[in-house]
C-alpha cells in the first residue's frame, strides 16, 4: 500500500474500464474519470490525513487497485463515518489481497483516526457477495437494520446496499485470533 504515482494512471484506468470490475457500480469509468479519481484520492490525504492507498503486488510491483479509508460526503443514518473500501483488478481476485490490505487499513485507521462512534464501516450493493465476503473475513459484522438505498443513486436498480461495521473492541478481538 503506497501513495499514488503518475505511472498508475493507465493501469488504473484499464481496471476501471473493465465491466466485470465495475459490475456493482452504475457504470465503468473513462480514463479521464479515473484520473480525476486519483486526484481526489491524493487530495483526501492532504485534506483529511487519510484516504485510499494504491495497492501493488510485492512480487511484481504491479498496481492491482486501491484499498483504504474514506468519509462519504453524502448523508445516511450511519454518517458521519469512516469507510474501509477496496477495488482490485479481476486478475487479482481470490488471492487474499483485499482482506490483507483491508486489515492493514483498519489497523492504521484505529491507530491514527478519531473515528465517529469508534468504528469503521463498509458497504456494498446487495449483489456484491465477493465484497461482503471480504467484510466478513476482516471481522466486520452486518448491520441489517443499517442497510440502505444509496442516496446519490435513487434511480439505479442496484441502489440497495448492505452495511457492515467493526468497532475497536471487535477489531482487537479479530486480530488476536
Amino acid at each position: 500500500m503506497r501513495e499514488w504515482r503518475d505511472s498508475d494512471r493507465v493501469p488504473y484506468a484499464e481496471m476501471n474500464g473493465d465491466p466485470e470490475v465495475m459490475r456493482h457500480f452504475p457504470s465503468s469509468l473513462t480514463p479521464q474519470q479515473s484520473d480525476e479519481m486519483i486526484e481526489r484520492m491524493a487530495a483526501a490525504w492532504r485534506d483529511h490525513g487519510f484516504g485510499l492507498w494504491a495497492v501493488e503486488r510485492c512480487d511484481t510491483n504491479e498496481l492491482i487497485g486501491f484499498v483504504g479509508l474514506s468519509s462519504p460526503s453524502w448523508h445516511a443514518d450511519f454518517t458521519p463515518c469512516v469507510e474501509v473500501g477496496w477495488r482490485l483488478g479481476k486478475q487479482h481476485w481470490g488471492f487474499g489481497f483485499a482482506p490483507e490490505a483491508a486489515i492493514a487499513a483498519l489497523d492504521w485507521g484505529f491507530a491514527h483516526i478519531d473515528l465517529p462512534g469508534d468504528q469503521i464501516v463498509s458497504f456494498a450493493t446487495e449483489g456484491n457477495i465477493n465484497s461482503q465476503r471480504v467484510m466478513q473475513k476482516i471481522g466486520m459484522i452486518r448491520d441489517v437494520e443499517g442497510d440502505f438505498d444509496h442516496p446519490l443513486l435513487p434511480d439505479w436498480v442496484d441502489r440497495r446496499h448492505v452495511l457492515y461495521r467493526i468497532d475497536r473492541q471487535q477489531y482487537n478481538q479479530h486480530v488476536a485470533r
